[in-house]
């Protein structure tokens, strides 16, 4: 079995796993802003999710000898630590509920800031409980400083939000839209004629609106799979919070599974290694998006289109992305855990900075802030500021485990 032991091996698995874990919502994102209905989306995502636990376990779990201390992957399975099982299998129920809430939520949102506030409270609440469950190995002075930072980082998101809300309104505001369904999904007549042309750009005729425009918002409004206009935003803040919650217990969860700081492991029973924690922490994982998914097609949630689980298998649009965002999502789990391992949960927190990543490919994807005033620019940078210096500090908090 290979284990990541040194500081430094620590720190690559954090960085590639900030890389993993930002670019998956930014693919999830695009499929939903393209009309595939999320249910799809996700039953596929959480297949390669899945699928990525396995190929670590049966590969990094597998490498080397088998000792008493260091089980591999296959002798853990038949041991009875099936307490330690149960702490991993939570993580993956509080993870799933998490990642579920945030597919929605980034219609509602934005991909930028609903990635802010969950990474912020994951950070804040998870980050503390991990410090004292890793028996205080991170460096307090430094840790908490950072954890301070992720608080500012919150506030700033929220300001963030609520300045490019009002940018939105303003360039709507001369778009007559039909909200007599109740849904504000329907435009009027003279909406559809006008998308047509670009005021903001003269009026002429245009083949492509540009982002940022009122045209474009029309526009991707039109596509998308979950419609968003006339529908309050508080639903997008209110499932960011609920994701920022779920969140914030996996890790300490998958910390209590990996080294039993409540001695609740028969005596002479290994500890679980990270490989067989994060398996058994990816399928209960797996069953619960399988079954709220599922139920989703034929009970829809937040006005989306109904489906049913034989149109699922036939819709093949999108769904080699939905598959990568899987597996970018899977990897991510596992280097993080695996260095959190090494180096501490606490310190592996870091990887909480990957609204860096996705505020990156929110921009460069899907528009997100531009043509934005000046204020709205201003507050961005400060958020995305304080994020680097929150990962910066929680990085350099690392310890090691003996």
């Amino acid at each position: 079995m290979y284990i990541v032991e040194s500081k430094g091996g620590a720190i690559v698995c954090m960085l590639l796993a900030l890389l993993f874990l930002g670019t998956w919502p930014a693919l999830i994102t695009l499929l939903e802003r393209r009309g595939r209905l999320p249910q799809h989306t996700y039953l596929d995502y959480t297949i390669t999710n899945l699928l990525a636990a396995v190929i670590i376990a049966l590969t990094f779990g597998q490498i080397g000898d088998s000792t008493v201390e260091r089980p591999n992957f296959f002798t853990q399975l038949s041991q009875d630590n099936w307490s330690s099982v149960l702490f991993a299998m939570a993580g993956g129920v509080v993870l799933s509920l998490g990642n579920l809430s945030t597919q929605y939520a980034w219609a509602f949102v934005g991909l930028s800031v609903v990635e802010v506030i969950s990474s912020s409270m994951t950070v804040v609440i998870g980050t503390t409980l991990n410090y004292f469950l890793d028996g205080k190995i991170n460096k307090a002075e430094i840790l908490f400083p950072g954890v301070g930072c992720f608080l500012v980082a919150v506030c700033l998101a929220s300001a963030v939000h609520s300045s490019n809300a009002a940018d939105y309104k303003a360039k709507l505001s001369s778009w007559p839209i039909d909200n007599e369904t109740g849904k504000g999904t329907v435009l009027s007549s003279a909406s559809e004629e006008a998308v047509l042309k670009d005021r903001e750009n003269g009026g002429g005729p245009i083949r492509k609106a540009k982002a940022g425009t009122a045209t474009f918002l029309i526009e991707l409004e039109k596509r998308r799979s979950i419609k968003v206009f006339g529908k309050s935003m508080f639903i997008g803040l209110t499932l960011t919070f609920f994701a920022g919650v779920c969140f914030s217990l996996f890790s300490p969860a998958f910390n209590l599974a990996t080294n039993d700081q409540w001695h609740t492991l028969k005596e002479g029973v290994p500890k679980l290694v990270v490989y067989t924690a994060f398996f058994y922490f990816s399928v209960s994982c797996f069953i619960i998006a399988l079954v709220l998914n599922i139920s989703f097609l034929y009970h829809p949630a937040l006005g989306v289109s109904k489906s049913s689980f034989k149109a699922y298998l036939k819709d093949w649009n999108g769904r080699g992305w939905a598959f990568l965002a899987g597996f970018l999502c899977g990897f991510g789990n596992g280097l993080q855990f695996m260095g959190g391992q090494a180096a501490g949960y606490a310190a592996a927190d870091a990887v909480q900075a990957l609204p860096l990543v996705s505020t990156f490919w929110g921009v460069v994807l899907f528009g997100e802030y531009r043509r934005s005033s000046r204020r709205t620019y201003i507050l961005l940078f400060g958020m995305l500021f304080m994020f680097i210096a929150a990962v910066g500090i929680l990085m350099a908090s690392s310890g090691h485990r003996k």
